[in-house]
């Protein structure tokens, strides 16, 4: 029921719902309740009613645009953000926020065991217990890539009901987003792989790892991050929080390299420890009869020290041989694995013009 008493300024934002509702009776009583309350505040003036050709009066935006007035195009898609390894949903706030102002809606997953059902024992806070987190089991181990595949096909089969579907991945996302693209290939209408995983000759990125064109890559220092045993663990697992300085810099130095310290440090919180070896393991190769029909974009990341670009360039090259008729839309932007998200604007323009090379 609408209620007009006890109607305060924070709460404005929320009466262009009443817009067309102007048969409810309700409405139409706190009708000039509502004028007198929106002339108090000149920035909503713009809500403020106006006479239809049936002579009734609704509250609207000064505009008309489809985009102003909130009605969207019936083909304006949906984009479906998937994270990679050791995020979440957490990291695409940036993209999202670009996305809206350009007048998209945007659905950004948690995968399995990740976002707020990430496991952050008390050992791995401070001060840290690191013999008795090393042993800790974690809720990830379990965790496979038709896991992982399963719940995006969940959240696309949902989403597609309201128009189209442009899946996106960024690094080990892009597993994920292959596997949806091999399951529902009529329920997406494209591909984007932000210097993503998009396995075609060989099974999964660890095997990809072996390869000359991932020879550029900064992760090895990065091992003395790990704490515990994968192989008894059934995950990788890094400890964010030290306080190392050598460590860090070389964990900027591979993901985001042209960020601030303090950039750095932020996403760094925003990280989890944990990531299942099942999923990075498992066999992720694209499909040509159902992935390899949907339009598809690949956004290289030129400075990129985890995924370099060789390797980048190799997903795509095999994609291409796979689907010649079908190839990728390539895009590239010159910043780090990580650093595309202080680039949000750029990639919001990228994936705002779907059929640009």
């Amino acid at each position: 029921m609408f209620c007009p008493d006890g109607l305060t300024h924070g709460s404005t934002r929320y009466l262009h719902r009443f817009a067309c509702a102007v048969t409810e009776p309700a409405v139409v009583r706190a009708r000039p309740f509502l004028q007198r309350h929106l002339h108090r505040h000149a920035r909503y003036r713009a809500w403020l009613p106006r006479s239809n050709p049936n002579g009734l009066t609704c509250m609207s935006s000064v505009s008309n645009s489809p985009s102003r007035s909130g009605r969207r195009p019936a083909d304006a898609p949906t984009f479906v953000l998937v994270h990679g390894s050791g995020s979440s949903s957490f990291m695409w706030a940036p993209v999202q926020r670009e996305l809206a102002l350009l007048g998209h809606r945007s659905y950004a997953v948690d995968l399995p065991g990740h976002g707020l059902d990430a496991q952050y024992p008390v050992a791995y806070q401070a001060p840290q217990d690191l013999d008795a987190w090393a042993k800790e089991p974690s809720t990830l181990a379990g965790v496979t890539l038709q896991d992982n595949v399963d719940t995006v096909i969940d959240v696309v089969e949902r989403v597609s009901e309201h128009g189209p579907v442009v899946l996106v991945g960024a690094s080990l996302g892009g597993t994920t987003i292959t596997g949806v693209g091999n399951t529902i290939p009529d329920l997406v209408s494209r591909l984007v792989y932000i210097s993503a995983w998009s396995c075609v000759r060989l099974p999964s990125p660890v095997a990809y790892m072996q390869e000359p064109e991932f020879a550029a890559n900064l992760m090895a220092p990065l091992a003395a991050f790990n704490v515990g045993d994968p192989a008894e663990l059934g995950v990788g697992r890094a400890n964010y929080r030290t306080a190392d300085p050598d460590l860090l810099a070389a964990l900027k130095a591979a993901t985001i390299a042209d960020a601030t310290d303090e950039q750095f440090r932020a996403f760094l919180n925003i990280l989890q420890p944990d990531e299942s070896i099942a999923v990075m393991t498992a066999d992720a190769r694209a499909q040509a009869d159902t992935w390899g029909t949907i339009n598809r974009t690949y956004i290289r990341l030129t400075e990129d020290r985890t995924l370099p670009v060789a390797m980048q360039d190799r997903l795509i090259a095999e994609a291409d041989a796979l689907t010649p008729d079908n190839p990728y839309y390539v895009h590239s932007l010159d910043t780090s694995h990580v650093g595309f998200l202080l680039r949000a604007a750029e990639v919001a323009a990228i994936l705002d013009q779907p059929r640009t090379r």
